[in-house]
């Protein structure tokens, strides 16, 4: 049975106000789409760090409150800036608080700068992943244990309550984000119910063949998960326009346009559409879009209004 093709979008709260955040998740509700994400940093990334930023699930909470409709979540809550029993108790809090909404969004890791600035332990790459591995593990067994005895390379716990369970069962969708196709893809063949990267649909066409991979070796069907592109958009009026849109975001990126642009959802609605169909072909069915600003309410209501039902 085909997965339905769902749509989303994520608000970075930096370099924003409560109020203006507030604004744009009515909107999000009210428009259609499945899922709004906030993302998880303590200073704003790709812009000046010194700027305004607030913290990924304080602001998710909020945020949760001003919609009645959309799945919500943090695309994707680094594992290193809690431990996961906390951040187990924090997701089922907010699981009833938005009635049973949340979508678990997991990763790694990886702005170092955070790490240094706060005193969090940055670890490896690799470590930052095995920790993310009994983090998952964690996460799922207090969501649906009465009590949780669990001792890893990287974390314990003991005889450990987390109650009461999430209202969604078995547990909320655990969303995890990377692409590392030795340790991170395996991680979300253990665990994600959807799995969320970047990128062109060649990308994704490889990058869904190892998951297929690591899903046969731990004994899951690749089916069972959610494959989820996520990405800067926005509607353009000319192709010159399109194109210093796309040079701006390369730019923050430090990488060559002609190498960001074909993963980015840039262009008018009819150039939009045929990417996202490139990418279904290639196996996505959830896309989530970042508007280049948080305030970008046009590109927000025309995508919702002129590309979505094109796909429903």
């Amino acid at each position: 049975m085909a997965k339905p093709i769902r749509f989303g979008v994520q608000t970075a709260p930096h370099n924003t106000t409560w109020n203006d955040l507030k604004q744009v998740w009515r909107l999000i509700d009210g428009a259609g789409y499945d899922t709004a994400w906030t993302f998880d940093h303590f200073f704003p990334i790709l812009s000046d760090p010194s700027g305004p930023c607030f913290e990924g699930w304080m602001t998710l909470a909020g945020l949760a409150a001003e919609t009645s409709r959309v799945k919500v979540g943090v695309l994707v809550t680094g594992n290193t800036y809690r431990n996961p029993a906390v951040l187990a108790s924090m997701g089922k809090t907010l699981d009833h608080a938005s009635d049973g909404r949340l979508i678990m969004g997991l990763g790694a890791g990886w702005f170092d700068m955070e790490h240094n600035a706060y005193g969090i332990p940055f670890y490896t790459t690799a470590e930052r992943i095995r920790r993310l591995d009994e983090a998952a593990d964690i996460i799922k067994r207090l969501w649906t244990e009465k009590q949780v005895n669990f001792k890893g390379k990287y974390y314990e716990i003991k005889e450990a309550y987390c109650e009461p369970k999430p209202l969604q069962k078995p547990w909320p969708p655990i969303m995890i984000g990377g692409a590392g196709e030795k340790m991170t893809l395996r991680v979300v063949a253990r665990h994600a119910d959807i799995w969320n990267t970047f990128g062109p649909p060649q990308v994704f066409s490889q990058k869904i063949s190892i998951l297929k991979e690591h899903c046969e070796a731990v004994g899951r069907n690749i089916d069972e998960i959610e494959i989820s592109w996520a990405g800067a958009t926005r509607i353009a009026g000319s192709a010159a326009e399109r194109d210093e849109t796309i040079r701006r975001v390369a730019e923050r990126f430090g990488r060559p346009p002609e190498e960001i642009g074909p993963g980015l959802l840039m262009g008018t609605t009819e150039e939009i559409k045929d990417r996202i169909k490139a990418l279904i072909d290639a196996g996505v069915t959830h896309f989530i879009i970042m508007p280049t600003s948080p305030n970008d309410h046009e590109t927000i209501r025309r995508f919702a209004e002129d590309v979505v039902p094109e796909f429903r």
